[in-house]
């Protein structure tokens, strides 16, 4: 049986009334979700649907307004079993410069581990084995601020890893990067995954991120409206459509096509075009 890492039971999150008194619409309306060690899950989503108010809520950093959150176990309740949920769950945020708090790389993967009091040889190891499983090691006595957005977003996945969590929720991380940066980044989260075992709940809104999960969950108006793996999920054109998201273009041209739906990888793509070609390209 499968261990559970996160467990949502009936969850709604509202933010606080407005400025007119007015109480607002849930972000977040009677979600159930189970995360499992090893994991890789994907929220989708557009924005203001709840997906990073989600986040937050498997973090720690919101309470549920109503329903019950769980990490291994442990309510996310109070503010003490907030820090033990953070120890497990670490968080990388959509702009790295809101994460990096020291001038020199080595000493911003540092700090959090100094912050949990591990002793100084043991953080030393951590933080070159965190910058080497991102690709960082060679930079790390540069300055954050002279780096890329992709360099630093990785330099910010490294203070998490340095953590030793078991999980990372990665709010929208490559939504302000290039098309390079995305793809480093991307790289490091998928060798955390299946190289490292931790497991990732990645939130965002590019679809051929999400093809890269193992599960793939979508929300609209605070409620989770599908989830499957990704080929089940980008099977359903119609019901993407109808919520306002794309689907992979590997996925819609095979529609179009009439070749199929489900179609997530370009390779498969190009095969299924190849035989309605008969062979020819």
């Amino acid at each position: 049986m499968q261990e559970k890492i996160i467990e949502l039971k009936n969850v709604t999150f509202v933010y606080d009334a407005d400025e007119e008194g007015k109480t607002n619409k849930p972000a977040v309306n009677d979600v159930s979700l189970d995360i499992y060690k090893g994991e890789f899950v994907a929220v989708l989503g557009h924005n203001g649907c709840g997906k990073s108010t989600l986040a937050k809520l498997c973090n720690a950093i919101y309470e549920p307004t109503e329903g019950a959150v769980t990490v291994k176990g442990i309510p996310s309740e109070g503010e003490e079993n907030g820090d033990k949920i953070r120890r497990i769950v670490g968080m990388v945020f959509q702009n790295p410069d809101n994460q990096i708090v020291a001038t020199i790389v080595e000493d911003d993967v540092a700090f959090g581990p100094e912050n949990l009091g591990v002793e100084p040889k043991e953080i030393r190891r951590r933080v070159d084995e965190a910058l080497k499983s991102v690709n960082m090691y060679d930079m790390r006595e540069r300055e954050p601020h002279k780096l890329s957005g992709g360099q630093k977003q990785r330099v910010a996945i490294a203070g998490v890893i340095a953590m030793q969590t078991e999980s990372i929720i990665f709010d929208e991380p490559t939504a302000m990067l290039d098309p390079s940066g995305r793809k480093e980044v991307m790289a490091a989260i998928q060798r955390l995954n299946k190289e490292m075992g931790i497991t990732i709940v990645l939130i965002t809104h590019f679809m051929d991120e999400a093809v890269k999960a193992d599960r793939v969950v979508v929300m609209d108006k605070g409620s989770i409206i599908e989830q499957g793996t990704p080929r089940e999920v980008f099977s359903k054109i119609d019901l993407l459509r109808e919520h306002g998201l794309d689907v992979p273009q590997s996925a819609e041209l095979c529609h179009s096509l009439g070749l199929g739906d489900g179609v997530i990888g370009m390779d498969e793509c190009v095969d299924k075009v190849c035989a309605m070609l008969g062979g020819a390209v």
